[in-house]
């Protein structure tokens, strides 16, 4: 294959690979463009397997802009969340992709050091074997080892529980939707799991939560009163968010905000609220991800 016909044939892995780094997908983008510029300069006659050439060129280049956000984030205001895709419905077919692009998933990826998260990344999510990952994150295939089986541990000890059925995340969205949409306490009580929590993102632009709120009693009193207002002019649109359930809420039927649920043996675990707006250009369209 030419140089193009590799980066579009690849390019989807590509974008979800730098995504999962990163967390965002417009920082995604800009790796992938300079991804782009070095690859079309590469003699093709070299290259064994351009898959795995374009991902190590992909790796290095979000592991750059990976230590750029750390800096960004020190000074972002409230908490920071990873930018909502629109993802389309077959990713949730795949369970262990939807599971590790969801919005719980990244959060436990971000306190991952830069080299960690890449390796974990690209062993348990891509399963390239440890000489792959050496030559992409720049250490040998021994040290690639002992921090895929350092960051696992890590992962392993913080991630979320096994999410259910795609028929339990409609069950489940279905009645959170309502019960927000009418401020119904009990039925929020009632899909709501003891330990949910509750975080919202504005970047200092738009109103958000400056700190997670946890357990059923305060997240249902904040989402039936508190977290938007009942208006007429404002809808709730069941959706596929980080291949899992989420609702799109519009205003004056502009996009308002992102709210990407996590669910677990039918109870809502995870609300993540995404108001600011340099976040929600991915909502309008579906982003094809793959692995």
């Amino acid at each position: 294959m030419s140089h193009t016909e590799a980066f579009v044939a690849h390019r989807n892995l590509l974008f979800t690979l730098a995504y999962e780094m990163l967390g965002s997908a417009a920082d995604a983008e800009d790796v992938l463009q300079e991804t782009w510029l070095r690859w079309a300069g590469v003699d093709l006659g070299l290259v064994l397997d351009q898959r795995a050439y374009l991902m190590r060129i992909t790796t290095r280049q979000a592991l750059k802009r990976l230590r750029t956000l750390g800096r960004r984030k020190e000074s972002y205001v409230g908490p920071w969340l990873p930018e909502p895709l629109l993802t389309a419905p077959d990713v949730a077919d795949d369970v262990e992709l939807a599971d590790n692009v969801s919005m719980a998933m990244l959060l436990v990826m971000e306190t991952l050091g830069p080299t960690e998260r890449a390796v974990f990344v690209l062993r348990e999510v891509f399963a390239l074997d440890y000489e792959e990952i050496a030559g992409a994150v720049g250490k040998s295939a021994a040290a690639v080892r002992q921090i895929a089986h350092r960051a696992r541990s890590h992962v392993s000890a913080r991630r979320p529980r096994a999410a259910g059925s795609p028929a339990e995340h409609r069950a489940a969205l279905r009645a959170f939707q309502r019960a927000v949409e009418t401020g119904d306490v009990q039925g929020l009580l009632d899909v709501l799991a003891p330990d949910v929590v509750a975080l919202s993102d504005g970047g200092g632009v738009r109103h958000a939560l400056l700190r997670p709120v946890v357990g059923v009693e305060n997240v249902a009193r904040l989402l039936a009163v508190g977290w938007w207002r009942h208006e007429a002019r404002r809808s709730v649109e069941p959706v596929q968010i980080n291949g899992g359930p989420g609702l799109l809420v519009r205003v004056d039927g502009e996009i308002d905000g992102v709210v990407a649920v996590r669910v677990e043996n039918g109870l809502v675990t995870g609300a993540y609220h995404v108001r600011n707006p340099e976040k929600l250009s991915r909502v309008e369209r579906e982003t094809a991800v793959t692995r």
